[in-house]
This record gives structure tokens, sequence and C-alpha cells, in this order.
């Protein structure tokens, strides 16, 4: 069922949070930002001509890249409907942004409350212009560490792929019928552009999973008058992306990741990434492929006496 109130929270409440409001950034940041995307986005002028009057749904909208871009959503005059877990985060969020938001709390893992979600949507505002696919969950943790843990591989599938399918299948048949919509998928960097690493397998596997999904149903709607952007994001300073493993490294803020939201909402790309993804999956992935996969192995096998095979979120 849907809950009442309003708020979402994917990490326990206990971790600290991090703010999607502008921030001064670190050099290191700043180079991150430019490496992963460039000088990548829209201004408000342009997204305000894209959206306004018009009704985007963006999931995972409590926190962190959905909350940073509802808020330039909700700024340019769109109607963003905010979805997330916790009801009473997402009553903050809503309040915060103003009129135009409008809180949806769901649980997105209840396949049953999704396609309540789904209903209520459709009765209260129609079929959505945009949806932004936004909510997830990250993982590190080697298959040894995982013998007793399948239930990790299970939330993972749950919130990276099963739950937008659940929501975007149960909103589809309206836009189509509409003739006109746009899918955002927020996807990864570590399935198009970086190596496929290690200990990353309950998470890749899922991104890659929808991103598969989105890739084919793009082709059976195009003909409906609907495009879909895949957004091969770079690293994001989000609680999401708080594990040992990439504490410390360079990443771009929640603000730079929703202009880069943004611009894939504005200009439509089939696929939004770093400028060098598709020449580097060539090359890692592909022409390299054994090298590269034997050099992680001996890396991977070389933090596991470290003791970073366990690397990641708790539970």
């Amino acid at each position: 069922m849907i809950l009442a109130g309003r708020g979402s929270a994917i990490l326990p409440p206990t971790m600290p949070l991090v703010p999607s409001r502008r921030t001064i950034t670190s050099i290191p940041d700043r180079v991150a930002r430019l490496v992963t995307h460039g000088h990548v986005r829209v201004s408000d002028e342009e997204l305000r001509r894209s959206v306004e009057g018009r009704v985007v749904l963006v999931t995972g909208a409590s926190y962190g890249i959905g909350e940073a871009t509802a808020k330039r959503l909700v700024d340019a005059g769109a109607t963003t409907i905010l979805v997330a877990r916790t009801a009473e985060r997402l009553q903050e969020v809503a309040a915060d942004l103003g009129p135009g938001a409008r809180a949806y709390p769901c649980d997105l893992t209840d396949f049953d409350a999704v396609g309540a979600l789904a209903e209520q949507v459709l009765a209260d505002h129609g079929a959505p212009d945009v949806i932004v696919n936004n909510a997830g969950k990250s993982i590190h943790r080697s298959i040894a560490a995982s013998a007793e843990r399948f239930h990790d591989f299970q939330r993972t599938i749950d919130i990276n792929y099963l739950a937008p399918v659940r929501l975007t299948i149960a909103l589809l048949p309206a836009m189509r019928e509409r003739g006109s919509g746009h899918l955002v998928n927020t996807s990864t960097w570590g399935v198009y552009g970086m190596p496929i690493a290690p200990g990353w397998s309950a998470y890749l596997a899922s991104k890659a999973a929808f991103d598969t999904w989105v890739r084919c149903v793009a082709q059976e709607i195009r003909g409906d008058g609907l495009t879909a952007t895949t957004v091969h994001m770079g690293l994001v300073r989000t609680r999401m992306a708080s594990s040992a493993v990439t504490q410390g490294m360079p990443a771009m803020t929640p603000d730079e990741a929703a202009h880069i939201m943004c611009h894939a909402i504005v200009k439509r790309p089939r696929l939004a990434g770093p400028w060098w993804a598709g020449p580097a999956d060539l090359i890692s992935n592909q022409v390299f492929r054994g090298p590269t996969e034997a050099l992680h192995s001996r890396l991977f096998t070389e933090s596991e006496k470290r003791g970073w095979g366990m690397g990641g979120y708790p539970g």
C-alpha cells in the first residue's frame, strides 16, 4: 500500500545527511565533474520552456540527486511528483520546494503499492510528461562475503530493476495513448565507460538489467512519440555513495548531477554520460577485456587481503 504522509530514506536514518543545496566544491571534485560530464547543463530558461506546466515524476526524491533535480523542476514551473519511501522526510522536501511539489510516499519495493501509486497519479494528474526513475540502492561486497546474504541481491534487484519496471509499465499506456512523453533512467558509469569491477556484482547487475530494459522498450514506444534517456552518472556525493570504497574519492555534488538530469529531460539524448564513455567501454570491456579483468583480479585479491571485500553498507 501507499504510505500515509510523506518522506524517504533508502539508508538508515542514523547516517549523516548530505545536503543537496549548492556548496563550495573542492578542486578535485570540480575536476571530477569536468572529467565525467564536462560542462553539461541547461539554462533555467531552457528548462522552463521544456517543463513549465507539465507533470514530471521523480523517484528517490527525498535526498541527493532526486531532491536536487526536483528543486530545479519546481523552480522551472513543473508540477513535480515526488516519490520516496519515508513519509516525514518527503513532506519536509515538498514543503521546502513549494506548491509545485506534490508528495506521494511509496515503498517502491512493494509492487502492489507501486500499482496503487500509478493509479493515484493518473487519477490526480493524468499521464506524466516525464518519468525520472532515480531511486536506487548501491552495495559493494565480495561474492565470498555474500554467501549467506542472498537478500543483498534481492534488495538491489527490487529497487534498481523491478521497481522502475513496475512503475513505468503502469504509466506507459496512458503516455502512449496521449502520444508523447520521456523516460529518464539514472544509471551508472559502472556499466558503461568504466571497466566492469569486482565487488559490485549485485549493484551493477541490477543497473545493467534496467539499462537493457529501457533500451528495448525505447524501440517499442518510439513510434508512439515517446523517447528515453539513460544517464550513466559518475560518482556523486550522496548518502548512497557513502561506502568505505568510494569515500574520499572526487565526486560531483547533487546540484551538479541535477544539471545533468535536467539536460537529459530537455535535450532527450539516447545516452548521457562521460564524453569518453564510448571509446573507454570499447577499449576496457571489449578490445582489452582479458588484460583488464586480469588486472582487476589481481587488485581485488590484494584488496581482500587488506579487508576491503566487506566494503559497502551493513545490513
